[in-house]
C-alpha cells in the first residue's frame, strides 16, 4: 500500500481524475518532449464526455501551451480505464507526430500506465486491508495513527500539517466568498448563507447547519478551480475537512489530535484505493463521496477516543450506506449534486461516529467486506452512471458543448 501523501494531494479543483490528473501527465509529457513544436492530445471516455465541464481541456493546455496544442475529444473507452489519455508531439525534422504515450488518471490525481511500463510508486505498508491493520493494532495496543507513523516516519506529520492549513484555509476562504459559480449553470455559493442561519438555530441544529456550511465552502471553492485537498478526490473534498473543521472549532481539539485523525481517515482511504477505486468513472460516487464519509467517520470517531474497533465500525458505516451511488454531474460539472452531497455526506458521518460510540465495536459486516462489495458494485453499474453525464440526474441536461 502507498504512502498517504498520494491520497492527500494538495492541488487546484476541480477535479482529480479530470483536472489534477492530466494536469500531471501533460507536465510528465512536456518535460520528455520540451522541443517539441506541437502537441496533440487524444482524451477518452469519461474524460471526453465530462472532461469539457471539469475543465480537462484548460489543465492540458495550460501545460503544453494554448497555440501549440491540439485536443481531440474521442467518444471511445479504452479498456484498462474510462479516463485514457493519448498525448503525441511534433519535432523538428519529423514528418508526423509521434512518441505516443497512453496514460490513466486513476483517481484521485493519481496516473497509470498498462503493462510493464506502468507508474509504480514503492510501498510503504506491509498490509493492505482493515482487518489485518485491525487485528494488529489489537494486538500491539497501538492506534491507527501509531500504525501511520510507524510505516511513513516522523516527516509525515509534517506534511499533514501542510495538509490541515490547506483544508483550514479552503473552509475559510469558501466562507468569505459569495455570487456565482463557474459554468453555465448559475449556481449560487450557498456556504456562507448556510453558516449565518445556523447561529439562530439552538445546539443541535446549529451542528448540523455548520457541518453544512463548512463542507459547502471547500466544495463551491473546488469547483471554482479553487486550492484544496483530494480526500480522497476533488469531488468529494468537502467532507473530510468539514468534519474537522466543525470538531476543531465546536470542541477545541488541538492541532496534534487533528493531524492523528486526519492519518487514521488517510488510513481507510488508502486501503480503498488499494483494493478497490476512488474513481467515479469506474466505480461511481461511492468510491468519492462514500470513501470520504468513510474517512470523515473514521476521523471523528478517533477524535472522540474510539477503539480501533470502534472506528473500523463507523468507517465501514460511513461507506456501507452509500453502496450504489452513481456519478452523474450535470453538464460535466462538479457541482450538481457534488456540492450538496459533500455537506450531506459530513453529516452522516457525525452519525456514523455517534452511532459507533454506542457500540463495542462488534458487527458482523467488516469494512473489507464493504469495499469488495463497492467494487463490485461499480464493475457492475453501466458506464452512463460513472461520470460521462449521460445518466441517472444528468440525464435530461444538455452537454456542454
Amino acid at each position: 500500500m502507498k504512502s498517504i501523501r498520494e491520497l492527500y494531494r494538495i492541488g487546484i479543483g476541480p477535479s482529480s481524475s479530470h483536472t489534477m490528473g492530466p494536469r500531471k501527465a501533460a507536465e510528465l509529457y512536456k518535460e520528455r518532449f520540451s522541443e517539441a513544436v506541437a502537441y496533440r492530445v487524444t482524451l477518452y471516455g469519461s474524460l471526453s464526455a465530462t472532461g469539457k465541464g471539469h475543465m480537462t481541456d484548460k489543465a492540458v493546455l495550460d501545460v503544453l501551451g494554448h497555440e501549440k496544442t491540439e485536443i481531440i475529444w474521442s467518444k471511445d473507452f479504452l479498456p484498462y480505464h474510462p479516463n485514457g489519455m493519448r498525448f503525441e508531439c511534433f519535432t523538428l525534422g519529423a514528418q508526423d507526430f509521434g512518441n505516443e504515450w497512453t496514460v490513466y488518471s486513476v483517481g484521485g490525481g493519481a496516473l497509470a500506465e498498462e503493462g510493464e511500463n506502468s507508474i509504480e510508486l514503492p510501498d510503504v505498508y506491509e498490509m493492505n486491508t482493515m482487518t489485518e491493520i485491525l487485528q494488529y493494532c489489537e494486538w500491539s495496543g497501538k492506534s491507527y495513527w501509531e500504525y501511520v507513523e510507524e510505516c511513513e516516519g516522523p516527516e509525515i506529520w509534517d506534511y499533514l500539517r501542510e495538509v490541515w492549513l490547506t483544508m483550514r484555509q479552503a473552509v475559510e476562504r469558501g466562507l468569505d466568498a459569495e455570487g456565482v459559480l463557474p459554468g453555465p449553470l448559475n449556481l449560487r455559493r450557498k456556504a456562507y448563507s448556510y453558516f449565518v442561519k445556523a447561529s439562530g438555530h439552538k445546539a443541535n441544529l446549529q451542528t448540523r447547519g455548520l457541518v453544512f456550511s463548512y463542507a459547502l465552502a471547500v466544495s463551491e471553492e473546488n469547483a471554482s478551480g479553487g486550492k484544496i485537498v483530494t480526500a480522497p478526490t476533488c469531488g468529494s473534498c468537502g467532507v473530510v475537512p468539514g468534519v474537522l473543521y466543525h470538531l476543531w472549532k465546536s470542541r477545541d481539539f488541538s492541532e496534534s489530535r487533528i493531524l492523528k485523525a486526519l492519518a487514521t481517515a488517510a488510513l481507510f482511504g488508502n486501503v480503498v484505493k488499494t483494493n478497490a477505486s476512488i474513481s467515479g468513472a469506474e466505480v461511481g460516487c461511492q468510491g468519492e463521496v462514500g470513501v470520504a464519509c468513510a474517512m470523515a467517520s473514521a476521523a471523528a470517531n478517533q477524535l472522540f477516543g474510539g477503539s480501533p474497533a470502534q472506528i473500523e465500525y463507523a468507517a465501514e458505516m460511513g461507506l456501507e450506506h452509500h453502496l450504489g451511488m452513481t456519478c452523474d454531474p450535470v453538464c460535466g460539472l462538479v457541482q450538481i449534486p457534488c456540492i450538496e452531497r459533500n455537506a450531506y455526506a459530513a453529516a452522516r458521518a457525525l452519525d456514523a461516529n455517534i452511532y459507533s460510540s454506542f457500540t463495542d465495536g462488534v458487527h458482523r459486516v467488516s469494512f473489507d467486506k464493504v469495499v469488495d462489495v463497492m467494487k463490485q458494485t461499480g464493475h457492475d453499474l453501466p458506464s452512463l452512471y460513472k461520470e460521462t453525464s449521460e445518466g441517472g440526474l444528468a440525464k435530461d441536461y444538455t452537454q456542454m458543448s
